[in-house]
Parts: C-alpha cells; sequence; structure tokens
C-alpha cells in the first residue's frame, strides 16, 4: 500500500471495513459504528475482526479523547488520546485512515473523521509503537509515555480520578522515522492543538488606529451642536 493510498483509505481496511447498514452516526459524541474484516491494531491492543462503537468521551479536557466499545455498547474496550488532524474538505462520509505495518501484522488505525467534519483524531500511541510505526511508515507519530499505555485499555468507568487525569494530562511528544523525539506543534504544524473546531476568536489587546482624527473631531462637534440646542429648547420652554 503507497503512502498516499493509506493517508486516503476511506473506509478499507484489511480491504473489508464498513459501516453497519443503516448504522447513524451521533454528531454530539460523534457514534460511528464499524466493522473490521479482520483485525486491526489500536494504541496498545489489537482488536479482532467484528463491529465496533467509536465515540468520543465527554471529557472536561480539551483533549479529543476516544472510546471503543464493543457492539452491544456494554463494554469499553479503551480509552484512547488522540490530537486534532486536518482535512482540507470534510468527506460526506466517515474516513479512517491507517498507519502501514510489515506482511502479516494488522493495520493500525491513524485516524478517524466524522462526516461533514475538517477536524478529525489521530491516535496516540504509546512510545514503542510510535517509534515502530514512524520508521515503517517514514512519518512522525504522536506518541505518550510507556508507563501510562495501560490506561488506555482500562474502561472508563473502572478508572480512578488520578488515573484519568494522567491519561488527559499526558505529555505528548511526536517520533520522527530517524528515531528524534520533537514536540507535537513541530511535527504536525498543520493541526495543532490551538486549532480546535470550536476555538474562541481573540481580538486583539489593542485596536489599530485610524488615519486621522477628523473623523472622530467632526461627531464630537455634532454631538455639540445637538446638546447646546436641546439645551435651548428646554430653557424657552421653560419661560
Amino acid at each position: 500500500m503507497s503512502k498516499l493510498q493509506m493517508k486516503v483509505a476511506l473506509l478499507a481496511g484489511l480491504g473489508a471495513l464498513a459501516l453497519l447498514p443503516g448504522a447513524k452516526a451521533d454528531p454530539y459524541n460523534q457514534k460511528t459504528v464499524f466493522t473490521f474484516g479482520g483485525a486491526v491494531e489500536v494504541p496498545g491492543q489489537v482488536l479482532p475482526a467484528g463491529t465496533y462503537v467509536f465515540k468520543l468521551l465527554d471529557s472536561p479536557s480539551n483533549r479529543h479523547i476516544v472510546q471503543i466499545f464493543n457492539q452491544e455498547e456494554n463494554q469499553v474496550l479503551g480509552t484512547f488520546l488522540a490530537i486534532p488532524d486536518y482535512r482540507l474538505q470534510p468527506a460526506e462520509k466517515t474516513i479512517i485512515t491507517f498507519h502501514e505495518r510489515p506482511a502479516g501484522s494488522p493495520e493500525a488505525v491513524k485516524a478517524w473523521f466524522y462526516p461533514g467534519r475538517n477536524h478529525g483524531h489521530e491516535f496516540v500511541y504509546p512510545k514503542q509503537e510510535a517509534v515502530a510505526l514512524a520508521k515503517a511508515n517514514n512519518t512522525p507519530v504522536p506518541a505518550m509515555p510507556e508507563e501510562l499505555a495501560v490506561n488506555t485499555t482500562k474502561p472508563a468507568v473502572t478508572m480512578t480520578s488520578p488515573e484519568v487525569a494522567a491519561l488527559e494530562e499526558a505529555p505528548l511528544v511526536a517520533e520522527e522515522p530517524s528515531g528524534e523525539e520533537v514536540e507535537i506543534a513541530a511535527a504536525f504544524p498543520d493541526s495543532p492543538q490551538a486549532a480546535e473546531p470550536h476555538a474562541a476568536a481573540v481580538l486583539p489587546e489593542e485596536l489599530p488606529s485610524t488615519g486621522s482624527p477628523l473623523p472622530l473631531i467632526g461627531v464630537l462637534g455634532a454631538l455639540s451642536m445637538g446638546t447646546a440646542a436641546a439645551l435651548r429648547f428646554s430653557a424657552a420652554k421653560a419661560k
């Protein structure tokens, strides 16, 4: 599979990935149902062929946090950190992309885009997995500390508050194909975490000055004349 094919893989993994017929995505948590025809890798584990539900975790954190459930949605199989990924043109259908893997190995989920959205979710892998994926694909891969990888496989309902906080606040880096470790913003300039789709606009601290004070003087003059006329009218009426 070429790098271009990997990046534009639309609902195609191991030749058999599809949305369940009639499955509806939920805009609030971006719930999406996938059926994988073969095993796929996600951070810290491999999912066997089957049907899974992807959702965003309702978290106060400003990070993208993805949860994967079994088909019945009664079991959380993993809670994963992600960074924003970006597409110039939103797609009408769900898109899921994959990292290339050595022959005979399950393909690794790279990113997931909800229909109609420019911003998607690129999965953050434990350091060792990220290093291997970066070298195999010749592209940077977001990584988290290896010691926190165990938290990704714990259901959120059973995770303690410190464990949830540690996962959400994990210091993230990017593993380069060269083996160098760099900051996320340096490796992913097109999708910094500051570029969230709902980021509030920030007004400049100081508004630009006008080219001339004459318009302001004219307005003040008109206001002064109006005030004077009102005062004369009031005085005449009082008499």
